[in-house]
């Protein structure tokens, strides 16, 4: 694995959400609930550590004790050329089902497309690709 990979903590949600996520961008779950982990800190089926493996590759947990939720305000992530035009369109699309469509995905007078969407976890992606 090389590069950047967003460690995400939900509240409760983790599995859905990488599970959400897989059904958007394809790829390969691996989950661990804390019972896997003998963790006795929240619900024995809550996850410990899931992994999206994949085009687009995220790691994921449910908080615990102390922890703090995801919370994100002034980030996005990025998926600029990432895939096929129409890969890129069908991931806007699956992304925006549940969630807001910021700003549509479109041709900009620069010549190339890109769109915001906000999921339904609350993660902001900015996705588009040249001309």
């Amino acid at each position: 694995m090389t590069g950047l990979t967003p460690y995400l903590h939900f509240d409760g949600t983790a599995r859905e959400a990488l599970t959400f996520y897989r059904d958007v961008f394809g790829g390969e779950l691996v989950l661990h609930s804390f019972a896997d982990f003998g963790r006795e800190d929240g619900p024995a089926d809550a996850l410990a550590h899931g992994m999206l493996q994949g085009p687009v590759e995220l790691f994921a947990a449910d908080t615990a004790g102390d922890d703090e939720a995801l919370a994100l305000r002034g980030i996005l992530f990025s998926l600029l050329g990432t895939a096929a035009p129409a890969e890129l369109e069908r991931w806007f699309t699956a992304l925006g089902d549940g969630g807001e469509v910021l700003d549509p995905l479109a041709l900009r007078p620069w010549g190339d497309h890109d769109g915001q969407v906000r999921d339904r976890f609350g993660v902001t992606w900015l996705i588009g690709y040249q001309g």
